[in-house]
């Protein structure tokens, strides 16, 4: 059977116990610049929410809509207890349900590297596809292009190196958006949906 959680559900216990409570962990600053970057009441998506802490809860404190997803039962589980009227899915990113639906901002931190080559080739359109008009991704991946084993879960993680990260954003559909690096040296690439233009008639 395929671990669609990418070894996080058989760590989950141990993640929950330390990242998963660190309401300003790594990433906690650019979280909040890039969610302070939305109108009260904006609808987002946080991928790979984990426990919700801290991403999803810095969502929720700067007055957005939010929706996650984590394909960890027991993350999952302890997410629901952190945010009870935050609708949450446990399932894979790939084949989430929300992706039914629009949204004003998506965010995925610690996520993208985890899932196979392809996986992320076909997640990135399908993130931007999921963008309203003026909609902004987020999600953090290495610069330099390698693979390497995650120092949590001894599974490999992949990076597509800037150069294909940018490209693929641009072929999404989106203009590049500014990158960041946190405290903990994680690279954030990000891309906005153009608003609609008529043309005149």
């Amino acid at each position: 059977m395929i671990d669609e959680s990418n070894g996080y559900e058989r760590i989950a216990e141990i993640y929950i116990q330390g990242r998963g409570r660190a309401v300003n962990g790594i990433g906690s600053s650019t979280a909040r610049t890039w969610a302070r970057s939305f109108n009260k009441g904006s609808v987002v998506l946080d991928l790979g929410c984990g426990t919700g802490i801290p991403v999803t809860k810095i969502l929720i404190e700067a007055g957005l809509n939010a929706y996650a997803v984590d394909a960890s039962r027991k993350m999952v589980e302890d997410f629901r207890q952190n945010f009870p009227d935050v609708p949450v899915a446990c399932e894979s990113v790939e084949r989430s349900a929300f992706f039914d639906r629009t949204f004003d901002g998506i965010i995925a931190v610690g996520l993208m590297f985890l899932l196979p080559e392809k996986s992320q080739r076909t997640l990135i359109p399908k993130m931007a596809a999921a963008l309203n008009p003026g909609g902004k991704l987020l999600f953090t991946a290495p610069l330099d292009q390698h693979e390497w084993k995650d120092i949590m879960t001894e599974q490999t993680s992949w990076s597509l190196g800037a150069e294909h990260y940018r490209a693929l954003i641009s072929a999404a559909g989106l203009s590049l958006g500014e990158e960041y690096q946190d405290e903990g040296g994680n690279h954030y690439y990000s891309g906005i949906r153009p608003e609609k233009t008529f043309a005149p008639k």
